[in-house]
């Protein structure tokens, strides 16, 4: 695997890589990351991963400075899952001066659930995406389905933009437990960890009763929002919506997913689930 940390540098080792799969990370990779590098191979004759923090997708109090950095671990992770090119940028070579051209996602789908608890993370998200597309020119990118709103933002954006590249979500990668795999989920305390697949349990149990007819969307997610109250959760949203567009859904409607975020002591998790 060959380590790029300039753009000069990647975009010449690139001039000749046919089909390019892209995946984008943070880093601090998991095996839900390393199972999207190697669907990738499907999709392209070179794999391409990409780790950037990308500080303007995080708010003010987030955890941008203590989010983990495993360059180390995380390039044998990469090079065992057959990546071809790995581009590890700094923030300058990424933002060599303050990035005054912003992506703004549309209202419908930035100003709500994830975007209402965390203003202006996915301009930064669809702004950094936007710009490692620029660098890369890929076929296909690949992102994981755990961070649903983030896939339907960023194939939104594709459309919108008329770019020239298939999006692919991947299949959340979940321990034997049912936790969504997360660089997050190294946070929680023992205790934690043991309480955190409840967060899973809640949402598999709305899209149980949607599946068996059941259409009551608000008292599902009333429902859902105080068990996890109950045990000791702060509940962000539980929420039942389109996969399409993530707008409401009406009774009888299909093509739905679950999502959910809640705060277990100090960590913030997230999860989905079509229905």
């Amino acid at each position: 695997m060959q380590i790029h940390a300039t753009i000069a540098g990647l975009r010449a080792a690139l001039k000749n890589a046919g089909r390019i799969a892209l995946v984008p990370t943070m880093g601090n990779l998991h095996e839900g990351h390393i199972a999207l590098m190697r669907q990738a191979r499907a999709h392209g004759d070179t794999v391409v991963a990409t780790l950037f923090v990308n500080r303007i997708q995080f708010r003010a109090g987030e955890d941008f400075d203590k989010y983990p950095r495993t360059l180390q671990a995380d390039c044998e992770k990469l090079t065992a899952a057959g990546v071809d090119h790995l581009f590890a940028p700094s923030e300058a070579e990424m933002y060599p001066q303050p990035q005054g051209c912003h992506v703004v996602p549309p209202a419908a789908q930035d100003g709500i659930l994830e975007g209402e608890f965390r203003p202006g993370h996915f301009t930064g998200v669809a702004t950094v995406v936007m710009k490692l597309f620029q660098i890369v020119r890929p076929a296909a990118a690949l992102f994981g389905k755990k961070d649903y709103q983030q896939l339907i933002i960023i194939r939104g954006m594709v459309t919108d933009l008329n770019l020239p590249i298939e999006i692919i979500g991947g299949e959340t990668i979940r321990a034997a437990d049912g936790l969504a795999l997360s660089s997050r989920n190294g946070y929680l305390s023992a205790q934690e960890r043991a309480e955190a697949p409840r967060l899973n349990r809640v949402i598999t149990g709305i899209a149980a009763a949607i599946r068996a007819g059941n259409t009551d969307f608000t008292g599902l997610e009333r429902q859902a929002t105080a068990e996890l109250t109950a045990a000791g959760w702060i509940s962000d949203y539980v929420a039942i919506r389109k996969k399409l567009d993530l707008q409401w859904p009406s009774a009888h409607e299909s093509g739905l997913v679950v999502l959910a975020a809640a705060r277990l002591g100090s960590t913030r998790l997230i999860d989905n689930q079509e229905v």
